[in-house]
C-alpha cells in the first residue's frame, strides 16, 4: 500500500482529484503555501494499492499539463503499512 503526496498548484490539483476520484481513489486536500513567490498550492493525499500507483501518476501528470503559467508540481511516494477509514 502507498500513500502519495502531491504539491501542485490549486487549478491542477482541483482537476487531478476530479480524476482520481472519478477512477475511484480516495483524495484529501491540503491548503499549502510555499516556494518561489509563496503562491498557493493544495497538497493531495492519495491512498493507493501498489498497483494503482503508476497510474495515479499519469493522472497527476496529465492534471498539470493541462494548466500553464503556475509552477511544476511534485509527488512522493510513501509506502504505508495501511489506513483506516472511519
Amino acid at each position: 500500500m502507498k500513500l502519495i503526496l502531491a504539491v501542485l498548484p490549486e487549478k491542477a490539483a482541483t482537476l487531478a482529484s476530479d480524476r482520481l476520484v472519478a477512477q475511484g481513489y480516495r483524495v484529501t486536500h491540503l491548503a499549502s503555501t510555499g516556494g518561489f513567490l509563496r503562491r498557493g498550492s493544495t497538497t493531495l493525499l492519495i491512498g493507493a494499492e501498489d498497483e494503482q500507483v503508476e497510474t495515479a501518476l499519469r493522472l497527476l501528470r496529465e492534471a498539470r499539463g493541462q494548466i500553464r503559467g503556475d509552477p511544476g508540481g511534485i509527488a512522493i511516494v510513501l509506502n504505508v503499512a495501511g489506513f483506516e477509514r472511519f
